[in-house]
């Protein structure tokens, strides 16, 4: 059976939305900020590093949503930029993930990917999730209200793939298709089991299962299948 990449390089990018202080994410996903190798800030997601405790190592995007002043103190410091013209095909958060998968990074954590008056940027962060150079990586979109990955399979080895949910009794947990139906769902630790089933795409079927268990699992067999996690203490 195969599963997600693990070990290797960590980074983490701050992108341009509503962010919640490093105490609240700890306390909803607890471990997800550590051992964090490089931090890769998205344009104006620079401005949120000083709250977080963490060091800028590179920047991207161009330069619509930070100061200059603030550009300049990074340039100043020694930190990697790399300024984009601002018509362009890629947004600043896609610009960070590729400058992350360039540096080797096989684990990537996105804060600052949703809120904010732009349901459009949140959806297209979302949808980043399927881009195909995060194959065999691990990706998450992260915030103290949600945990948002994307699982695909067959793995590379052909196999359905298997992903352990760690987190607190009571989270939600949401398997949606995405694109494509998604088939051989099993589930392990959830309160409404699926059994080799197949989540078609747009129903409901998958929406708000619940951890019986501080670790959880399912497998999927084949398609791709967005997971949504929602701490306990926001479900109730």
């Amino acid at each position: 059976m195969g599963g997600e990449a693990i070990g290797g390089r960590r980074a983490l990018i701050l992108a341009d939305g509503e962010m919640a202080s490093r105490a609240a994410i700890e306390a909803a996903w607890p471990g997800a900020l550590d051992d964090i190798d490089l931090v890769i800030a998205a344009d104006g997601g620079a401005r949120h590093a000083t709250a977080l405790a963490v060091v800028v190592g590179r920047w991207v995007g161009d330069g619509d949503s930070l100061p200059a002043s603030d550009l300049e103190r990074l340039r100043a410091a020694g930190t990697p930029i790399e300024l984009f013209e601002h018509d362009r095909d890629e947004s600043d958060t896609e610009l960070a993930i590729r400058a992350a998968v360039r540096e080797g990074a096989v684990d990537i954590t996105v804060l600052g990917a949703f809120g904010g008056p732009r349901l459009d940027h949140a959806l297209a962060n979302v949808a980043l999730l399927a881009d195909p150079a995060l194959r065999g990586r691990r990706a998450v979109l992260l915030d103290a209200a949600a945990r948002v990955r994307l699982v695909r399979a067959p793995g590379e080895d052909g196999e359905s793939v298997e992903t352990r949910l760690a987190g607190h009794v009571g989270d939600l947990v949401s398997l949606l298709p995405f694109g494509v139906e998604a088939e051989g769902v099993r589930t392990e630790g959830l309160r409404y089991p699926l059994r080799d089933e197949t989540l078609h795409v747009g129903a409901a079927r998958g929406l708000s299962n619940v951890r019986l268990a501080e670790r959880a699992s399912f497998v999927l067999g084949s398609g791709l299948l967005l997971v949504i996690e929602t701490p306990a203490t926001l479900s109730r």
